[in-house]
């Protein structure tokens, strides 16, 4: 079975940083794409970034520049690092894993509960 666990979010006034971080139990995390997707009141979850098991990396427009994914497979952990804050990046973030595997891919989907990251201006 497969937990994910999101922690590092909060307040950060705009122009700062945080670092999000997303701990997986299970044994199928250095064979999974991992992502962060985020969500704005009343709005849809939209792709924030994703990394594949072999490291190659994706990002939406918004956050180009701004904001790295990274993967530590020995810890079974995806982080997501967010610089230059902007008010519009306040949001529910959640962490999403992607199987390889077609079997354990028909278990998912795979979610985290989600955490709060709020930009004050």
């Amino acid at each position: 079975q497969v937990q994910l666990v999101e922690s590092g979010g909060g307040v950060v006034q705009a122009g700062g940083s945080l670092r999000l971080s997303c701990a997986a139990s299970g044994s199928i995390f250095s064979t999974s794409a991992m992502g962060w997707y985020r969500q704005h009141p009343g709005k849809q979850r939209e792709l924030v970034a994703v990394i594949s098991s072999g490291g190659t990396t994706n990002y939406a427009d918004s956050v180009k520049g701004r904001f790295t994914i990274s993967r530590d497979n020995g810890k079974s952990t995806v982080y997501l690092q967010m610089n230059s804050l902007k008010s519009e990046d306040t949001a529910v973030y959640y962490c999403n894993l992607d199987p390889n595997s077609v079997h354990f891919k028909r278990l998912g989907p795979y979610w985290g509960q989600g955490i709060q990251v709020t930009v004050s201006s």
